[in-house]
């Protein structure tokens, strides 16, 4: 995306308010000074703790060719532009709906999920890369920022983008469907994730399916076979859905294992099979591997790029990555977790083969924004342990739930009691998982008990 200032400003429907509007920028779009391409566009954004406007100046010394702003105080700047607008949040949407408009040769992929959102979207990338250049989210910037911004990066180089929306309230994936507009889209399950703030999974399963809401009756939405609110889905979008994975539908898995590489399975694509070893473990990423299956398919790849694709998987940070340290087998899934999540982590600690007389051992915290519904979901977490037979810790005090439901298991208040107790206390080929809500900080008492002297080893 090249554009002179003159141009930015009629695409935002206002005028260069100080500076040059010949000035061109070449460099994309940038919300935050410490990581500035010379030659881009600054936007000055604000949030509760922060102004970006006190810091535009700041971003043209650095290099900024134009900023975007909601008040100026300066000089006009020499070789630069600086346009004015009332919120520079809705220039910057405004900007990336412009921006898709132009994408006119490449397959959109939108997905969403309660679980699995990030993973799906590596997967899905993995594959798609085999064929052809393929642009997708960078970690987890799927929000009204972050979309926008994921956008912005997709060139006309690109031939696919997979873009991973998620919301916290009501509402919230609709107007990032409305600037993505995908050719298909992925709900990789409907859970309690956020259930606080949406009251029911009845209610999040409808925003769920605002993923889908741009798409005709002719562009598929996949789900998962099993989903549960399927009518409800249905009745909020106009696409064809699409269940993946079941016995009878086109794309699906059987005799599936777990090894220490990962999952191995027979890939079945509308009729053909092919064995694939997924590099991660646990059922719930075979669920996710054939969703991304699905768009691959969909973008017209070959069944032996998609056995290919999904052989070569790699997975964002603090996903199921695991490493050695001091002899033992970390797991880290720090990332984030509710309930679905923390149980698909537990199935697939169980599911990793560990040497006689090693043990499973889970370090858990708390789970965020579960609101009224968090000692349920605590109590399904710790019988979840219990069934299979994996020793839990668990820390916090919105974690002392599980271990009451978790006979097998020992609590600590917080991080600190846990590291002093935890020091040499596990064994040499001990499988340790560490999960937790992203204000759990988990990864804190992971590398404070694990330091990594050793290379990573990959995803389990």
């Amino acid at each position: 995306m090249i554009l002179n200032a003159q141009q930015l400003a009629s695409i935002l429907g206002t005028r260069v308010a100080a500076g040059e509007s010949s000035v061109v920028a070449s460099a994309g779009v940038s919300t935050d000074t410490r990581n500035l391409p010379s030659g881009c566009i600054f936007i000055a954004l604000k949030g509760e703790n922060y102004d970006a406007n006190d810091f535009a100046q700041q971003a043209l010394e650095k290099g900024a060719s134009i900023v975007i702003v909601s008040r100026w105080e300066y000089p006009a700047p020499a070789h630069a532009a600086v346009i004015v607008v009332p919120d520079p949040l809705l220039a910057l949407q405004a900007l990336a709906t412009w921006w898709r408009a132009q994408l006119h040769e490449i397959l959109i992929i939108a997905l969403t999920g309660s679980n699995g959102k990030t993973s799906t979207k590596d997967i899905a990338r993995s594959i798609i890369a085999e064929a052809f250049p393929v642009h997708a989210t960078r970690g987890n910037l799927n929000n009204h920022i972050g979309l926008p911004l994921t956008i912005l990066e997709t060139t006309t180089a690109h031939r696919a983008a997979v873009y991973e929306m998620g919301m916290n309230h009501a509402g919230e994936i609709a107007p990032l469907a409305a600037i993505a507009k995908p050719h298909c889209a992925i709900i990789t399950n409907v859970g309690t994730a956020h259930i606080e703030f949406l009251g029911s999974r009845e209610n999040i399963a409808r925003e769920k399916a605002a993923v889908a809401s741009t798409l005709r009756a002719d562009q598929p939405l996949f789900v998962p076979h099993d989903c549960d609110f399927l009518d409800i889905i249905r009745a909020e979008v106009a696409a064809t859905i699409v269940t993946i994975g079941g016995p009878n539908d086109p794309i699906r898995a059987t005799e599936i294992s777990a090894t220490d590489d990962g999952m191995h399975f027979t890939l079945h694509i509308h009729g053909e099979t092919f064995p694939v070893m997924l590099p991660v473990a646990g059922h719930h990423m075979v669920a996710n591997a054939l969703l991304a299956t699905a768009t691959a398919h969909h973008a017209g790849l070959s069944n032996e790029i998609i056995a290919r694709g999904l052989s070569r998987v790699t997975l964002t940070s603090g996903r199921l990555r695991r490493f050695v340290s001091n002899d033992v087998i970390v797991i880290d899934d720090t990332y984030n977790a509710n309930p679905e999540s923390m149980i698909a982590g537990l199935h697939a600690l169980a599911s990793r083969p560990i040497a006689e007389g090693a043990r499973r051992i889970a370090v858990l915290g708390q789970m965020g924004e579960q609101g009224d519904f968090l000692a349920d979901g605590c109590r399904r977490v710790g019988e979840a342990a219990c069934q299979l037979g994996i020793h839990v810790i668990a820390i916090g005090a919105d974690a002392y739930a599980v271990h009451q439901a978790a006979p097998d298991s020992e609590y600590f208040p917080d991080q600190e009691s846990a590291a002093a107790a935890l020091t040499d206390r596990f064994q040499p080929h001990d499988a340790v998982l560490f999960k937790g809500s992203r204000t759990a900080r988990m990864e804190r008492l992971m590398k404070n008990l694990f330091p990594e002297t050793t290379c990573s080893t990959g995803s389990i």
